[in-house]
Formats: structure tokens, sequence, C-alpha cells
């Protein structure tokens, strides 16, 4: 569906805005967290169940609330941004991304020529309102896309002031657990390489002036992450949710 992206003009504001990782590949659990405040469902389209058809009829269940509807695509591949740009998704998280050239071809595959090199069916596509606001959708889909670019790796950490000036990048985001397991130290957060690799991406991105983003982890919860500059936080798992909920509940029954 086509609409304007609020969540993107208030990220460039410099609001901060909040989401949650959506992996039970469910439509009504996608509109549910549309429907309680978040300003942005992440559809894990990575490490989630689903094809293009599951994760459309969760776009559409988003789309249904004032919250954005976000893919995290399953690889930095033109084919996998073409898949979901055109089923209509607000922003797109692109993984594992390491140097300037691979978030430049990320950012060439979300636009349409002479910009970049999307394949263009417009006329068609639910994206465009099925050829019903087509003008509209060409002049602006690259305006009011969001493109987030994750930095999971050593490599990316020391690259990150590159990729983070990219023209086209609004958030970078910092994927805590790959990182951590690229290091050798994985789940080990509060081991000095660890700690050191976040720093030097929080701060090669503050230099751009780019928007920060990241999941909590052990030793930085959301509230931490704001006090640090991260401005488009995840701050969970819809999974974890409800996994920690029940075992709340199991744990506090009288037996």
């Amino acid at each position: 569906m086509w609409r304007p992206n609020g969540v993107k003009a208030r990220v460039k504001a410099g609001e901060a805005v909040y989401g949650l990782f959506h992996g039970f590949a469910s439509p009504l659990v996608a509109e549910l967290l549309g429907l309680v405040g978040y300003d942005f469902v992440l559809i894990d389209g990575e490490h989630g169940p689903g094809d293009v058809m599951t994760h459309l009829s969760q776009v559409q269940a988003v789309q249904a609330t004032p919250a954005m509807a976000m893919l995290r695509v399953a690889s930095n591949d033109p084919v996998q941004f073409k898949r979901a740009l055109d089923i209509g998704v607000e922003a797109v998280m692109v993984p594992n991304v390491s140097n300037a050239e691979e978030a430049a071809a990320a950012i060439a595959a979300c636009r349409y020529p002479n910009a970049g090199r999307r394949g263009f069916a417009a006329p068609i596509l639910r994206a465009a309102n099925f050829g019903l606001a087509t003008a509209d959708y060409i002049a602006k889909a690259a305006d009011e896309l969001l493109i987030a670019v994750q930095i999971e790796t050593l490599a990316g950490a020391a690259n990150a002031a590159e990729i983070a000036a990219v023209e086209g990048v609004d958030v970078v985001f910092i994927g805590p657990n790959d990182l951590s397991g690229d290091l050798g130290v994985l789940g080990q957060f509060d081991h000095p390489d660890f700690v050191k690799a976040v720093a030097a991406i929080e701060a090669g991105v503050k230099s751009t002036g780019k928007v920060l983003g990241c999941l909590p982890y052990p030793g930085s919860d959301p509230v931490e992450l704001h006090r640090r500059g991260h401005r488009f936080i995840c701050s969970g798992a819809d999974v974890a949710l409800l996994r920690d909920a029940a075992l709340a509940q199991i744990r506090s029954l009288p037996r």
C-alpha cells in the first residue's frame, strides 16, 4: 500500500523510534504489534520462516496499523530487494554489510534507473497500489523508502564511517550477536574486543551524522542504547517476549 513514510521523516528529524523483530510469520501477531504502539514492525526474512507470500500477508497486516512495515531481507541480493519492494514494504534491513561498496550495491538495487538498477514493473505492483498510484510512486519511492544496513563483522566496524556515508543509507544497525561471533567471542558482550568494535561503529556512524540503531544485548538495554546515541532501536523480538512471559507465568503458578 502506497503511503508517506512517517517513521522515516521522524528518524531524519532526530527522533528516536522503536520497533520489534517479528519472527512468528503471523499476520495476526504482526498486526497486534503495530496496534500496541511500536513505530515499526521488523519482519525477519533472514532468520524467520516465510516466503514472499507470507511476508506479503504480514506487510498487509502491519499497514493496517500506524506502524511502518519493514523487512529484513535474507541477503544483499538484487532479487531479494526487488521482491520485497514490489510487495510494498516501507523499509528494508540489509544484513552483513562490511564495506561501502556493499552498501552502495544495496542502495542501487532499491532504486529505479538512472539512480539504480531495480527492475521496473510499477504499473502492476501492490507497492504502487496496483498501478493506481504509479506516477506518485515512481516520483517518491526512493525518498520514502527507509534503508538500514547492518554491521555484523570486524571489517564492517573498521569501515563504519565509509558505510554510513554512502548516499541513501538512512540507518546503520549493529548486529551484536553476529559481530561477537565474527570476533571469536560469541555471546561475550563484555569482552574488550566486542566493546571496542561497537564503540568504533558508534563513533564512525556519528561522524557522518547518520542514524545509529541496534537491538538490546546484555549490558545495553534500550535506555542505555538511547543514551549512547542510538535512535533506531529494535527493542527485542516477539518470540522472546512470548517465551519469557510464558516462562514467568508457569514458574509463578502454585504446585
